[in-house]
């Protein structure tokens, strides 16, 4: 039989019948050229050895269960089942008649009782192997005579593949492993592995009939639907289960929460991930905010028709911080006003190195006093009024007793090299979908500073207004360095449910993120969490903080780039992130990548310019 004929056999297909004699008319030539599925299906070449089938570049080996514990435990197949291996399994059940079994366990029941009876009569000690055979068949022929239990003939078949031997033998190893630590044992089929091969195939049949005897309770712990899902009827895709290749589809706005952390080591495509959740969130009308601490975020803004701000001593962008939010019909001005005088507290705790608390009490006095220079009070109405600027505030905190060092401190940010950042009135306007604050450009020392007040002038704007908003802080470790600007996120995190703001801080330092007071409360405030790729040095601590098995440690360790697992509630899947060729081209940060496309647009200005400038023949006139 040739080879295309036995697999055609092996899929249920028919051979073909040989032309006769007859000479062979074009149109059965072309009939005979045409290709079905049966065709396609089939590999260049199949080989069938005694343990293994040869299936063109493939290697595929059966074996099946030949033995079982005496009680099996809930799940005890689901490590084969989620094993991150190319594997099929067939399992059949083959009902028995309840009555022809009884029968037969009446007679087994007198042979085990004869068996006791003349060890007995020997004076013999009970043998405990018969006495529980004994005590098993009594209780089973209980159950199945009140109808609680039913028995069946059951077989279990498994068919591993790869593309060496060497990697099958591996496969069957550790599969060997599982299985035999649950004294559950397999074989291979030996001189019969093509009947084995179509047992497995969705076909329903039975060719390879080994089978064993089990009832309805140890039947049931083999059900093989056991693997995580994160799939929902709606939501965003964030990639695909690793465990068994279906979709990650979520909505973070269903959960108790809407927050979400990111860690991964440098270069293991945390950015890449959390702009392809951007670029699809705004698919679905949700506003997304983005502080953006090395600029990767502005070719996406451009491209979706947002806003990008870049926030720099020289900037021409500017944000007073003194602004007000306007307070809502369920709020009071004044604690608006409270709230406000506290955060700049927190600010100037930032700007100033830290405050004694004479200093803390003399800062929250001048900045009451500077609203009042401006006639804002408790009482007025926020939307109206012209908020003071720092250099007000400087001249309220000099005319007060004891601020001489508070003055002399804050004249840097007044008169000397980093005057101009903030002591001017507010010109950024946020009314895209999706806005975009970068703090690359900004000076070390002075970032935590330009990220308190970027992220309090949005705090400022979602309390406006009540949307579905997304606001992301890329490098948030900047931010949980300093106890003011982690309490101030942490704060975000807490409240933002009720502005229907979700939170997904992004980070790479692990270590400076959980050694922060507020860094654990930030993950026990987030119902989702994404771990990528992690490094060595910190895989250790994100194991304890996450309650990782070492499977799950090992592989965020060997994890691909855009690989990992996703935390969503109380289930957790491996991940692996996928983009489309478009989104690729829009949220990629490989330096190559971005070059490449730059160049590309150059190119094609450059032409569209060399046609404008071409002269238009003119034509005769008659």
């Amino acid at each position: 039989m040739a080879l295309l004929d036995t697999f055609r056999n092996l899929i249920g297909g028919k051979k073909e019948e040989q032309p006769g004699v007859l000479p062979i008319l074009p149109q059965e030539i072309y009939e005979q050229g045409v290709l079905d599925l049966q065709d396609v299906i089939a590999p260049h070449a199949l080989k069938i050895d005694p343990r293994e089938l040869n299936l063109g570049e493939k290697i595929a080996r059966t074996f099946f269960v030949v033995s079982y514990p005496r009680f099996l435990t809930t799940g005890w197949f689901s490590p084969i089942i989620n094993m991150d291996k190319v594997l099929d399994i067939a399992i059949y059940i083959h009902p028995l008649d309840t009555n022809e079994i009884l029968r037969k366990f009446q007679k087994k029941v007198a042979e085990v009782q004869s068996q006791i009876a003349m060890r007995e009569q020997k004076g013999l000690v009970r043998d405990p192997i018969l006495d529980t055979a004994y005590s098993d068949l009594e209780h089973l022929r209980d159950s199945l005579q009140q109808a609680q239990e039913r028995m069946f003939e059951v077989g279990l078949y498994l068919t591993i593949y790869g593309d060496t031997r060497e990697a099958v033998d591996k496969a069957e190893a550790e599969i060997r492993s599982i299985l035999e630590s649950r004294l559950v044992y397999i074989r291979p089929a030996l001189f019969q592995q093509e009947q084995g091969f179509k047992s497995i195939l969705p076909l329903a049949d039975d060719e390879l009939g080994v089978h064993t005897k089990l009832n309805s309770a140890p039947l049931s712990s083999v059900f093989p639907f056991i693997s995580f899902d994160l799939t929902s009827d709606r939501g965003i895709l964030y990639g695909i289960n690793r465990h068994n290749s279906s979709l990650i589809l979520f909505d973070r706005f269903s959960l108790e929460n809407y927050n979400s952390v990111t860690f991964a080591k440098s270069g293991a495509g945390k950015s890449y991930t959390t702009k392809l959740e951007i670029l699809r969130s705004l698919m679905f009308d949700t506003e997304v905010i983005v502080i953006d601490p090395e600029r990767e975020y502005e070719y996406l803004a451009e491209t979706v028709g947002g806003r990008y701000f870049n926030i720099s001593l020289s900037s021409e962008h500017h944000i007073n911080p003194f602004d007000l939010a306007i307070a809502r019909e369920d709020e009071n001005p004044s604690d608006v006003l409270r709230n406000q005088i506290i955060s700049l507290v927190g600010l100037f705790r930032i700007m100033l190195g830290g405050l004694t608390p004479e200093e803390d009490a003399i800062i929250d006095k001048a900045i009451t006093e500077t609203y009042a220079l401006k006639d804002i009070t408790a009482d007025s109405n926020y939307s109206v009024t012209n908020p003071p600027l720092l250099t007000d505030f400087e001249l309220v905190l000099s005319g007060m007793e004891g601020s001489e060092s508070l003055v002399q401190r804050l004249s840097k940010y007044t008169k000397g090299t980093w005057a101009g950042f903030m002591n001017r009135p507010t010109n950024v306007d946020m009314n895209k979908k999706l806005i975009v604050f970068s703090v690359r450009d900004m000076e070390d020392d002075l970032k935590p500073v330009a990220m308190y007040i970027v992220t309090h002038h949005i705090w400022n704007s979602v309390r406006k207004e009540l949307r579905r908003r997304l606001l992301v802080i890329d490098e948030a470790w900047w931010m949980m360095k300093s106890e003011d600007t982690a309490s101030f996120l942490f704060g975000i995190a807490k409240r933002g449910r009720k502005y229907f703001l979700g939170l997904s801080t992004i980070t790479q330092d692990v270590a400076d993120f959980l050694n922060s007071p507020y860094g654990r409360a930030m993950i026990t405030n987030s119902s989702i969490q994404m771990l990528l790729r992690q490094s060595p040095t910190s895989i250790d601590l994100v194991q304890e903080t996450f309650k990782l098995s070492d499977e799950e440690k090992y592989l965020l360790l060997e994890s691909d780039v855009g690989e990992g697992i996703f935390f969503a509630g109380l289930k957790h899947v491996a991940i692996k992130v996928i983009a489309s060729y478009t989104e690729d081209q829009i949220i990629t940060s490989d330096p190559s990548q971005i070059l490449a496309i730059r160049k590309a647009k150059t190119d094609l200005q450059t032409a569209a310019n060399a046609d404008l400038a071409e002269p238009v023949p003119q034509q005769n006139q008659v």
